[in-house]
């Protein structure tokens, strides 16, 4: 059903209380089994053989010695496998993703490709067998930047697909009169803008374990934000019925949005488990997570942007390409989505936008939270404070004046509900105390004359729902048992970020029965209904208003089993707090439990609600306010204070989302100062693959961060308004972060991540200039 879930309310007994995670005892002691913690009898260890070449045929592949080692179960090679071209993904995710990838092909793409993969009874035969496989390979021309695989003699990387290394066709869109808008613009800025190759660094690593039974049925245990997408795309590649796949999954170490993908070990471990008829386990190595895993796409953009005096921006024009690395993977969703984010943000009629996204022989790129949003707003407002500056104004009051706003059309082509992003930059102003601190007198700390302190501000919206890509559906039962206790049932996987508790507070709300009493089963795809996954900060907007629905429809069956014991209606009753009683003599009335059970010769009530959701999408917005600290004889970039002000409608669980909005800008953090994963541009092999060498902020670089959450402009199409928290924070830190620096020492950066060496050099630099 395609419908709001209701009106907007104020009274709420559970919603908007930070009630205890019911994952939270589990995982503080240690008690919370995750999949490689799983050890079934007789459990084989996988491991994968990597190319250590970026662009090669497979000439000749000798498993021979690695069999005959004592130990080993089986290997297998390209010649051992199903040759089925899929998606990663089956229909309808495969909308965002390309059709180019084989379980193991004779030709490797980048290095750390999966060439061969081995089954033994210890993970150290395992490894010692990986080194008896003998690859010879004919390599191949390589490319490394999107440059290079776009130049005319580029060598082609995949043989199918559009012309040259293009991953897709390229995304256009255009509105208004372009060229008229610049002509009656005072003024013109244009810039060019890149970013690096973060990885999400999730602490789990992906992990998966395959048992098949004797009638030939796949259970799989696997660590996936999409375990229907997983049983999907296993049961197509591997020629299998959907009833015959099982997958399960409960605890997660985070997923960021990379764990979408069906990877290619999780094909190869189910195919080492037939093929010795044990069950089989393959976990990755950290190292692993950065070769094989999925990063954020490197972009290069150039943006030009036609400004009135008054600051109306007249006109927009804008061209990104994303680095896909060897593979599509998400690269069309991302693509998409980037290119048409420039379409909103901040207001402007005459659009010209094109984005592109090409296959080079490094990584693969992925989706990862912010999903091509981070890279687009990143260039869009730090571009706006450099107009600021060149008007004369204050970059809050430009960001201000063009910030899109109720009726305004969104990226994804419907109207903006309320003034969201107005109300979080108005607010922030005077919670930061912006203009005192931007317009007072600068003093340098006389213990530390070298510091400059600069404040900075950046903006971003983010949709909840991957529509109008795909028309997504939420799913979800609500069963009331016999002692009135409640059972929901969702396919929604839960990350880590609390989602299945608040997915229990909007039953435990519509139902208007105790917290307590819901328990929430998960994670089973032969047992709950089916769900798309939890990606595109839709968990709450999607899954949240199907449960909504379903406990509603099972609110109405307990109150129709009720009116006959109370001889009334179903109309004329009432329940608070797990009493059902009548609304014109409160004091007769039963619990819900009273109405559920058995009695002498009747049996208890066979209650179940289902609720289907069909949205179209809500934008959550933000304003982040920063105040950081450049040394200039280091280089080195402190971010002090954050006060990030979110519209997240109707907020659920306050300290989830709070959380979200913290872990977000530790994220966005590291993205823009410090995080980088490297990859040689000579060879294509990697140079900082581990926590290391590849700098993530820990718990001690962290600011202090004073989290603002307003319900400003709630979405019906959410339960009682509320909207998507979960990629918005990692979007608007990092211009904030740039234009704070700006703000401190007067040198723009258009790129992240900005290094100490890259506030030295522009130090320098801008001395010789002077």
């Amino acid at each position: 059903m395609n419908k709001p879930t209701g009106p907007l309310k104020n009274d709420f007994s559970v919603i908007g209380k930070s009630v205890k995670r019911e994952d939270v005892i589990e995982k503080v002691t240690g008690e919370g089994v995750y999949v490689a913690d799983l050890k079934p009898v007789g459990m084989l260890y996988g491991k994968m053989k990597r190319s250590d070449v970026a662009h090669a045929r497979i000439k000749r592949i000798d498993v021979s010695k690695a069999l005959a080692y004592p130990g080993v179960k089986a290997v297998l090679t390209h010649k051992d496998v199903p040759r089925v071209l899929h998606y990663g993904s089956p229909h309808p995710r495969s909308i965002s993703c390309t059709k180019d990838q084989y379980i193991l092909d004779d030709r490797v793409r980048f290095w750390g490709e999966g060439v061969a993969a081995v089954a033994a009874i210890s993970e150290e035969i395992a490894d010692e067998a990986l080194d008896l496989i003998e690859v010879e390979y004919e390599e191949l021309p390589a490319v490394f930047t999107p440059e290079a695989a776009m130049a005319p003699d580029a060598p082609r990387i995949h043989d199918h697909g559009p012309d040259g290394n293009l991953v897709l066709e390229p995304v256009q869109v255009e509105r208004g009169d372009v060229e008229k808008g610049f002509a009656e613009a005072d003024f013109i800025l244009e810039g060019e803008y890149s970013g690096g190759r973060p990885v999400p660094g999730y602490m789990e690593p992906n992990v998966c374990l395959a048992d098949w039974d004797g009638s030939g049925k796949l259970t799989f245990w696997t660590s996936t934000q999409s375990s229907f997408m997983v049983r999907g795309i296993l049961a197509e590649v591997l020629g299998l019925p959907r009833t015959k796949v099982r997958v399960l999954v409960d605890h997660m170490g985070g997923g960021f949005g990379a764990k979408q993908d069906c990877f290619q070990h999780e094909f190869l471990c189910a195919l080492l488990a037939r093929a010795t008829r044990k069950p089989v386990r393959m976990e990755f190595t950290r190292r692993e997570t950065f070769l094989a895993g999925r990063s954020r796409h490197p972009f290069k953009l150039w943006l030009k942007q036609g400004f009135r005096k008054d600051g109306t921006i007249t006109a927009r024009d804008m061209r990104i390409v994303f680095d896909s690395g060897a593979y599509g993977s998400h690269s069309p969703g991302v693509t998409t989505v980037g290119t048409n984010s420039a379409t909103s943000l901040y207001r402007c009629e005459n659009l010209r936008l094109n984005g592109r996204a090409v296959y080079t022989n490094t990584p693969i790129a992925g989706a990862f939270r912010g999903y091509g949003v981070v890279q687009t707003y990143y260039a869009l407002d730090i571009q706006m404070d450099e107009a600021a500056e060149r008007l004369g104004l204050d970059p809050a009051e430009l960001k201000l004046k063009n910030a899109v706003r109720e009726g305004d059309i969104a990226p994804s082509g419907h109207p903006i509900v309320g003034h969201g992003l107005e109300t979080c930059i108005a607010h922030g102003t005077k919670v930061f105390d912006w203009q005192a601190l931007r317009q007072g007198t600068r003093c340098p700390d006389p213990a530390a004359p070298h510091v400059r302190k600069g404040w900075g501000l950046g903006c971003e919206m983010h949709g909840s729902s991957a529509y109008p890509g795909i028309k997504e559906q939420g799913n979800a039962i609500v069963k009331v048992n016999e002692d009135g206790s409640v059972t929901l049932m969702t396919g929604a996987a839960g990350l880590g970020t609390g989602a299945h508790t608040a997915l229990a507070q909007i039953a435990a709300e519509e139902l208007n029965v105790p917290f307590e009493s819901v328990s929430v089963v998960h994670g089973d795809t032969d047992a709950v209904p089916w769900d798309i996954g939890a990606f595109a900060s839709h968990t709450t907007y999607l899954v949240g208003s199907a449960t909504r629905m379903a406990a509603a429809e099972a609110r109405a069956g307990i109150l129709e089993r009720a009116a006959g014991m109370l001889q009334t209606t179903a109309d004329a009753l009432d329940i608070v707090e797990g009493r059902i009683y009548r609304r014109d003599n409160p004091d007769q009335g039963l619990t819900v439990a009273d109405a559920m059970g058995p009695t002498p010769g009747i049996p208890s009530a066979n209650i179940l609600g289902r609720g289907t959701y069909q949205p179209t999408k809500s934008y959550s917005f933000a304003a982040h306010f920063v105040e950081a600290s450049v040394d200039t004889e280091t280089g080195l970039v402190t971010v002090d204070r954050v006060v990030p002000v979110h519209d997240v409608g109707k907020v659920i669980h306050p300290i989830a989302a709070a959380g979200q909005i913290e872990g977000g800008i530790q994220q966005g953090i590291g993205h823009t100062l410090t995080e980088d994963y490297i990859i040689d541009t000579r060879t294509g092999r990697s140079l900082n693959a581990g926590l290391v060498d590849y700098k993530m902020p820990l718990s001690m670089d962290m600011p202090d961060i004073d989290t603002v959450i307003l319900e400003a402009a709630p979405d019906p199409g959410g339960p009682w308004g509320a909207k998507g928290v979960g990629e918005d924070p990692i979007i608007a830190i990092g211009p904030a972060i740039s234009n704070a620096i700006f703000d401190a020492i007067g040198v723009r950066f258009r790129h992240y991540p900005i290094t100490p060496e890259d506030i030295l050099n522009a130090l320098a630099e801008k001395e010789c200039q002077s």
